[in-house]
């Protein structure tokens, strides 16, 4: 399981949380912290110097887990400006960007000062667009409402679950 995060925050936190998790329950994970990765932000003028080490990085990550767990803040209602740019690398800088998602398990996780639902929206319809499995469940906690150990739990034997259909 590869947990990623898009903020070196509370969302690294909640990350950390959810490795816990994972080893409690015998699973290989890895957290990647998008936001050390130094993407240079995407566009078309940037496109043919590439993102460097960071999107080779990223890359690697993904074709090493079977399944994807997210972490992210909700940004003015929407995805966080470093994991919509890590997407646009992957599409343009990848031979095989739809086989880096298509079909691969995701679970959702935010910890939001600003209520976090509308991020975890735009990330299902991220993701599904993509072409993953998202989870119907998803992570949802807040500086007045820590994550639930238990539905933290039940997210990574959902995964655990959908990484054996999907092998």
């Amino acid at each position: 399981m590869l947990i990623i995060t898009a903020s070196s925050g509370s969302n690294l936190e909640l990350a950390r949380l959810i490795e816990s998790e994972a080893k409690a329950q015998g699973v290989n994970c890895n957290i990647l912290d998008l936001c050390n990765l130094n993407l240079p932000l995407f566009h078309p003028g940037v496109k043919e110097k590439g993102a460097g080490d960071g999107l080779v990085e990223l890359q690697n990550a993904l074709h090493s887990h079977k399944s994807i767990f997210i972490c992210a803040p909700e940004y003015n209602g929407l995805t966080p400006p470093v994991l919509s740019n890590a997407i646009a690398w992957l599409s343009v800088g990848c031979s095989d960007f739809r086989e880096l998602f298509n079909q691969r398990p995701v679970a959702l996780g935010s910890h939001s000062g600003g209520g976090g639902g509308r991020v975890l929206i735009a990330m299902r319809q991220q993701f599904s667009y993509l072409g993953c499995t998202v989870l119907g469940r998803e992570l949802l906690a807040t500086f007045q409402k820590p994550a639930k150990p238990e539905t933290i739990q039940a997210l990574v034997q959902d995964l655990i679950k959908l990484e054996s259909i999907s092998s």
